[in-house]
C-alpha cells in the first residue's frame, strides 16, 4: 500500500505546484461579479413542481386509504362497558362495527363478557346505550343491539375468506387508547393460526382445549381499545375482527391477530337466534404445528405414509370419535426434544375435503358443521386407509378425560 498512498500524495503536490505563483504583493482588481463560476452556479435554474401525473400516482394509495376510511368509519363504533367485580365497577373500552340495519353490532366476547352496561358511540359523536344480545367465548364474538335511526346503521360488507392472502392489505379501524375512529394499516401476515380464546377470557370456567381456528395474523398496529373493530381489505371489506396481540409490554410489538371472516359468518348469526353458539365436537387431540406435532414435521422420523393431515395422539372418553373406533397414540416418542404419542390414527379429509393439520379440520368443523351432523373422515392406519363415518355431538360443557400416551 506504501507505493500507493506515496502515489496519490505525489499527484496532489504535482496538481497544487502547477499553478503559477502570483508575483509580490500582487492584488485583484477584478470585481467579484466579473468572477468566472462553475457551471452549477452558473446555469443554475428554479426547481418547478413534478408533474401531476407523478403526483397523482404517488399518492394513488393514499387516495384508496382516505376513501376507505370516509366510507367505513360512520360503520365503526367505540364502546364503553361497566364490569362489576368484587362489587365495583370496572370501565372498559373496545370497538364494534355495524352488522345489519336492525341494529345489531359485533364486537368481542372480551369486551362484552359480564357486562352490567354498555354505552356506544358513533363516529359522529351520538351516544347510546346497547344491550348485550349474545357472547361466544370460544371465537371470541359479541353481539350487541341499539335502538336507532335506520340511516345512522351503516352496515359493512365482508369479504370471502378464501380471497384472503398473506402479503395483502389489512386495514384496522377502531379505537386505540380511547382515540375514536383511528385507522392503522399494515399486510395480512400469516393465516392459520389458533387461540385459545375462551381460555384467555374465563380460564375457570370453559371447557379446555378447544382452539378459535384460521385466525389471521397481521402487522398492522393494533393496541388496547381496537378490540372488536373490523380489519379491512382494500375494498373495505371485512377480513375479520381484531382480536388480540402478542406482546411482553402491553402494547403492539409487531403481531396482532384478528377472528377470521368466516368464523363471523358461521357465529354472528347463531348468537342473533340463539344468544349463544353451539359447536360440533369430534374429540380428539394432536401436538400443534408450533410444537413440532404437524404431520409434515413428523411424516420422516415417524416412516408416516403420509405428510398431510392430522395425527391423532388422544381420543376424548365417549366422544363422537371414540364411538366411532378412532384410535389415539400408543406409543411415546421424543422427535426433536418434542414429545409425541405416537401411532395413532391420521386423518387425512373429511367430507371430501383435504386437510393439511389441526387448524384445517377445526375450522372445518366450526365453519361447517352442527352438532348431529353425519361427517365421513378418510383415515390412515398404518398401511390401510378407509372411510368412517362419525356423527358429531355438542362441545361438552367441561373437558373429558383423553386416552393417549402417558406423558
Amino acid at each position: 500500500m506504501k507505493p500507493v498512498v506515496g502515489l496519490l500524495v505525489l499527484l496532489l503536490i504535482a496538481a497544487c505546484s502547477s499553478l503559477p505563483a502570483p508575483p509580490p504583493q500582487a492584488t485583484i482588481s477584478t470585481p467579484a461579479a466579473e468572477l468566472p463560476m462553475s457551471a452549477s452556479f452558473h446555469e443554475s435554474q428554479a426547481i418547478t413542481p413534478v408533474p401531476q401525473t407523478i403526483i397523482d400516482a404517488a399518492d394513488a394509495e393514499y387516495a384508496l386509504l382516505i376513501n376507505v376510511y370516509e366510507r367505513l368509519a360512520p360503520s365503526v363504533v367505540n364502546i364503553e362497558v361497566a364490569v362489576e367485580i368484587q362489587g365495583t365497577l370496572d370501565l372498559a373500552r373496545g370497538s364494534g362495527f355495524v352488522y345489519d340495519r336492525e341494529g345489531h353490532i359485533i364486537t368481542n366476547a372480551h369486551v362484552a363478557n359480564a357486562a352490567s352496561d354498555v354505552r356506544v358511540t358513533f363516529s359522529d359523536g351520538y351516544v347510546t346505550s346497547a344491550r348485550v344480545i349474545g357472547v361466544d367465548l370460544f371465537s371470541d364474538l359479541a353481539v350487541l343491539k341499539v335502538d336507532v335511526e335506520g340511516e345512522r346503521l351503516q352496515p359493512v360488507t365482508f369479504a370471502a375468506y378464501e380471497d384472503i392472502r398473506v402479503g395483502q392489505r389489512a386495514i384496522a379501524i377502531g379505537n386505540p387508547f380511547g382515540l375514536a375512529s383511528s385507522m392503522t394499516v399494515g399486510i395480512v401476515s400469516g393465516l392459520g393460526r389458533q387461540l385459545p380464546s375462551a381460555e384467555m377470557i374465563d380460564a375457570e370456567n370453559v371447557a379446555r382445549g378447544f382452539q378459535n381456528p384460521s385466525i389471521i395474523q397481521v402487522d398492522t398496529d393494533i393496541n388496547p381499545g381496537n378490540s372488536g373493530g373490523p380489519l379491512l381489505n382494500s375494498h373495505g371489506e371485512v377480513i375479520g375482527v381484531n382480536t388480540a396481540i402478542r406482546t411482553e409490554s402491553g402494547v403492539f410489538e409487531g403481531v396482532g391477530f384478528a377472528v377470521p371472516v368466516n368464523t363471523v359468518l358461521r357465529v354472528v348469526p347463531e348468537l342473533i337466534a340463539n344468544g349463544q353458539v353451539n359447536y360440533a365436537w369430534l374429540g380428539i387431540s394432536s401436538v400443534a404445528v408450533e410444537d413440532g406435532g404437524g404431520v409434515a414435521a413428523l411424516s420422516e422420523p415417524l416412516r408416516l405414509p403420509v405428510t398431510r393431515g392430522v395425527l391423532i395422539d388422544g381420543i376424548s372418553e365417549n366422544s363422537p370419535a371414540a364411538k366411532a373406533g378412532l384410535q389415539g397414540g400408543s406409543q411415546m416418542r421424543e422427535i426433536r426434544e418434542t414429545q409425541v404419542c405416537a401411532g395413532g390414527d391420521i386423518i387425512v379429509a373429511i367430507n371430501n375435503v383435504y386437510i393439511a393439520n389441526m387448524d384445517e379440520l377445526t375450522s372445518y368443523l366450526v365453519v361447517n358443521t352442527k352438532p348431529g351432523d353425519t361427517v365421513t373422515l378418510l383415515v390412515v392406519r398404518g398401511d390401510q386407509t378407509f372411510e368412517v363415518p362419525v356423527t358429531l355431538e355438542s362441545r361438552p360443557a367441561q373437558g373429558s378425560s383423553l386416552l393417549r400416551c402417558e406423558r
